[in-house]
């Protein structure tokens, strides 16, 4: 698994030094005519999506129907409790409104209810092994690591954290905050990642002492935390997304992430079980991973899940940005959630 992912991020990397030395327009994505036909004649597609709206989601809707006029895309952006909720609701009642899906954590209460739909995306053929279902059942669409921030205006480099134990300062304790989200970018993530990493009896005894922090649960996504982080109510943030605090530092706010423990997993893209415009739902996935859709994603600021396309800020990949990491992704938080949840409302609620 990981010589996979070590594959993937070299070639990130690779690609960056290339564009530095000549730019070549990507060769354009070939779609079977026979899907494009079937997807104008049902002319839309429903998206249920976790992704923040004015960054990636408009921008993509809007070159996708630039792209292939007399498709509309309509969407509804939901936490991804509700999204799979919803799903599941309008599955068991007979009536499928939505066409596909996003967000790594929404894939499994969606599946294990029978409501997702295989499908391979030509366009994800390039993708390292570990980011698509072997059943077609989801692709990665974006690339995801996990981190603590810190607010530059209230934390001198010099008091930021380096490590773990960092976080057991006093000094923080009362001054941190984090989600609530159950997922592999939330708290249970990170302590899954701690008992990953140093073993179950001293991630047990780390976890204990940071419980003592007495960290503020914030009742929302990890946006909306980071933004609190960059208000200046937490100095000190943990499982913030990487890439959402070099958007706001490259808009001049005062934040950086830090390279304590990150941790790397992926988002997701998948259909739903009978939806209604299913060919329109094909096309539009393909657009979404094909090297196009993924400058999109790289320009909104997101890490793009293909191989051959950079992020906007090239060290937010390992690789690039030379520094390790603990993999997390959805499955293997499926495996454990019960567990790392168990821990995390015992210690820290």
């Amino acid at each position: 698994m990981m010589r996979f992912l070590q594959a993937f991020l070299r070639a990130a990397a690779t690609v960056v030094i290339v564009a530095a030395v000549a730019i070549r327009p990507a060769p354009a994505q070939t779609v079977d005519a026979n899907l494009i036909e079937a997807a104008k004649k049902e002319g839309e597609v429903v998206w249920y999506t976790t992704l923040v709206v004015t960054q990636i989601v408009r921008p993509l809707v809007q070159a996708f129907e630039k792209k292939y006029p007399g498709i509309k895309v309509s969407y509804t952006a939901a936490p991804f409790q509700e999204v799979a909720t919803r799903i599941v609701n309008e599955g068991r009642g007979a009536n499928v409104r939505a066409d596909l899906f996003d967000g790594g954590a929404t894939f499994y209460p969606i599946n294990a209810a029978g409501f997702a739909a295989p499908y391979k995306p030509a366009a994800a053929a390039v993708y390292p092994a570990e980011f698509k279902d072997p059943s077609g059942y989801w692709t990665a669409n974006i690339v995801q690591v996990v981190s603590p921030a810190i607010n530059t205006d209230l934390v001198p480099a010099s008091d930021a954290p380096k490590t773990l134990d960092d976080l057991l300062d006093s000094k923080w304790r009362g001054r941190m905050a984090w989600t609530d989200a159950p997922s592999a970018g939330g708290p249970p993530g990170f302590i899954g990642a701690v008992l990953l990493s140093l073993g179950k009896e001293k991630g047990m005894e780390f976890l204990t002492k940071l419980a003592e922090q007495r960290i503020a649960n914030i009742p929302s996504n990890q946006r909306v935390v980071l933004d609190q982080n960059i208000g200046g109510q937490y100095p000190l943030v943990l499982c913030i997304f990487n890439y959402h605090a070099a958007i706001s530092a490259s808009q001049g706010a005062p934040v950086k992430w830090l390279k304590v423990l990150p941790i790397l997993t992926f988002g997701t893209v998948a259909m739903v079980k009978n939806g209604p415009h299913p060919n329109a739902t094909k096309l539009f996935i393909e657009f979404m991973l094909s090297e196009e859709g993924q400058k999109i994603h790289a320009d909104a600021g997101y890490i793009p899940a293909h191989p051959n396309v950079p992020a906007k800020s090239p060290d937010l990949k390992p690789e690039v940005g030379k520094y390790e990491y603990k993999l997390v992704t959805a499955e293997m938080y499926n495996a454990h959630a019960a567990e790392w949840t168990s821990i995390y409302k015992k210690l820290f609620q």
